[in-house]
């Protein structure tokens, strides 16, 4: 008994640890000289480029700008390059 519950523990914040990691800002809050807020999308896309897992930010974020995007970071348990901008 007290195996199966170290066990359903375990399996518990393994998930909520995953489902933490996925979890980021959707959008971006931007003010204009008149000082109105405006909303912007932020847009997700896996990199071409980028070969391999992706343990370095950075050098994501240097790939992703020869795609022309404005951003890169590493994501996920597959540990995937991903290129950000402004939609």
């Amino acid at each position: 008994m007290e195996r199966s519950m170290r066990l359903v523990s375990a399996a518990f914040i393994l998930v909520m640890f995953f489902a933490a990691t996925e979890m980021g800002p959707m959008s971006v809050e931007a003010r204009t000289e008149s000082s109105k807020a405006i909303e912007g999308k932020i847009c997700e896309v896996p990199s071409t480029l980028f070969k391999g897992l992706c343990f370095s930010s950075n050098n994501c974020k240097h790939t992703c700008r020869k795609e022309q995007f404005t951003r890169g970071k590493c994501s996920g348990l597959t540990r995937t390059c991903v290129c950000t901008k402004k939609c």
